[in-house]
């Protein structure tokens, strides 16, 4: 699968950002997927997931109640709604694959952790940027 992620920008704190993603390929649909972000000198996480059938979805708690994730396997997108944003957002941000089982054990537990799997190759990315 190759991923392409678009909708980031320059934004005040406070203001609002609605990231997609657009897929290829003919496996979308069966991957758990994740948004993940890096910020300068700091090692990429991951903030959102969504399992493949789009039912269950998990947040780390930076974003929980601001950030929203949702996919349509039907278009091969995801996207994520993120409100309320803070500076410490400031990232840039990629979609990627997670794992189904890993991603089940998180809404369970109510947190995220990263997990290196079998990563689609990495986009460019989209960069956000929060000024406060």
């Amino acid at each position: 699968v190759q991923l392409v992620e678009s909708g980031g920008g320059l934004v005040q704190a406070g203001g609002s950002l609605r990231l997609s993603c657009a897929a290829s390929g003919n496996t979308f649909s069966y991957n758990a997927m994740g948004w993940y972000r890096q910020a300068p000198g700091k090692q990429r996480e991951l903030v959102a997931a969504i399992t493949s059938g789009g039912g269950s979805t998990v947040y780390a708690d930076s974003v929980k109640g601001r950030f929203t994730i949702s996919r349509d396997n039907a278009k091969k997108t995801m996207s994520q709604q993120m409100n309320r944003l803070k500076p410490e957002d400031t990232a840039v941000y990629y979609c990627n694959i997670a794992d189904e089982a890993s991603v089940e054990t998180m809404v369970m537990r109510g947190e995220v952790f990263f997990e290196s799997v079998d990563f689609a190759s990495w986009g460019q990315g989209t960069q956000v940027t929060v000024s406060s």
